[in-house]
């Protein structure tokens, strides 16, 4: 029989599929709801010290393309496929406090769940650096099994918080050096993509204790303007600000990203995060070397905690394994990460053969190749 359970970190995970900090694990009731559907463990909407409003209006929905054409929007229409969740909600609008009672009562109603407390707070000060502290240890004493630094929110205006920290290699290391000070639990980092090479910022945070990487948040981007009223399809009064892309679209980004960092470090440990719907996305996660597999998109899309998406997951990782004879996640993880290398490596045609990049035959998205005299 496939054994589905997982050490991750030094914790035991019944299976390795986690929801992510996201409106899904937004609340108590909703986490608590995601256990019973039989996610392992949950990564709690990001707790900070004080509360935040969000936007007016909607905070998050859906782009759709057109099932027989190219026009991407927002409305929710018949003969189109979802491509992509646009958000830009801030962390939790409840704060440490709302949280405290909450957590225990969780973890103390489901012992053998995993459940991983996402903080943020500034850097630019000791003061901030501090506050990081404060939330790693009313975390730590609520009984949470670790702690996720988001250093990836991409909606912070503050220079030295979400986001601006996972570009600053400097301040990867110094809050994760920060956290690990007080800490008793793992600590893992949540990195943006954003970024120029992410190895760097990978690297830091490794360099500052972290026990563990999650990765990819979502990428920064825009929603797209009405033709008819040249409006953003989402918008304020009008405004729009940059929001993060998330869902199928971002899957291949999120690989490229996850790649560069298990190829970098094959020994350390990786949580893979975008784009997740069904089984064979979050194989290619542990193909390249995760340990676990985080998923928020397909789960609000599925009675807001993912029943039928953690379902899936289970079922398809059990008959994969039972399939091939392997016996447990170990067996498989990592086994393609080396089949990703530099451009140069990949085999050309011989001279001969070369047709400056043409397929001998009339191939779609390429022009057929001149008759030869």
């Amino acid at each position: 029989m496939a054994d589905l359970s997982t050490k991750f970190t030094g914790i035991r995970f019944e299976n390795p599929f986690l929801l992510s900090s996201a409106p899904p694990t937004e609340s108590d009731s909703n986490i608590m709801r995601a256990f019973d559907a039989g996610w392992a463990g949950v990564v709690t909407k990001t707790i900070g010290l004080h509360p935040v409003v969000n936007v007016k209006g909607p905070k998050t929905k859906f782009l759709r393309a057109d099932n027989s054409g190219y026009r991407l929007s927002m409305s929710k229409r018949a003969e189109s496929t979802l491509i992509a969740s646009w958000n830009w909600e801030l962390i939790s609008d409840k704060p440490l406090d709302w949280w405290i009672g909450k957590l225990s009562r969780i973890k103390k109603a489901y012992p053998n769940k995993v459940l991983v407390a996402s903080i943020m707070a500034g850097s630019g000060n000791d003061k901030e650096l501090h506050n990081w502290q404060t939330l790693t240890k009313a975390c730590q004493d609520e009984g949470a099994d670790a702690v996720e630094l988001n250093f990836s929110c991409p909606h912070m205006d503050r220079v030295d918080m979400g986001s601006n920290v996972g570009k600053d290699k400097v301040l990867c290391s110094v809050v994760t050096q920060a956290v690990k000070e007080v800490a008793t639990i793992p600590v893992w980092v949540k990195l943006t993509p954003a970024t120029a090479d992410i190895v760097e910022e990978a690297a830091a945070s490794f360099r500052g204790g972290a026990d563990a990487i999650s990765s990819s948040n979502t990428f920064p981007s825009l929603p797209v303007i009405d033709p008819n009223t040249l409006d953003f399809e989402m918008n304020v009064e009008g405004y729009v600000s940059s929001g993060g892309l998330g869902g199928p679209a971002i899957l291949p980004l999120s690989l490229a990203k996850m790649a560069q960092m298990t190829k970098a470090f094959p020994d350390k440990a990786f949580s893979g995060i975008g784009g997740v719907a069904n089984f064979d996305h979050a194989l290619c996660y542990i193909l390249l070397g995760c340990g676990t597999v985080q998923v928020c998109t397909a789960a609000m899309l599925d009675q807001a905690i993912g029943p039928n998406v953690i379902k899936g997951l289970i079922a398809g990782m059990t008959e994969f394994m039972e399939r091939r004879g392997y016996k447990s996640l170990e067996d498989f993880q990592g086994i393609r990460r080396d089949r990703i290398v530099s451009h140069s490596q990949i085999k050309r045609p011989e001279q001969f053969d070369y047709r400056g990049g043409y397929e001998a035959e009339e191939v779609e998205g390429y022009a057929r190749p001149l008759a030869r005299v």
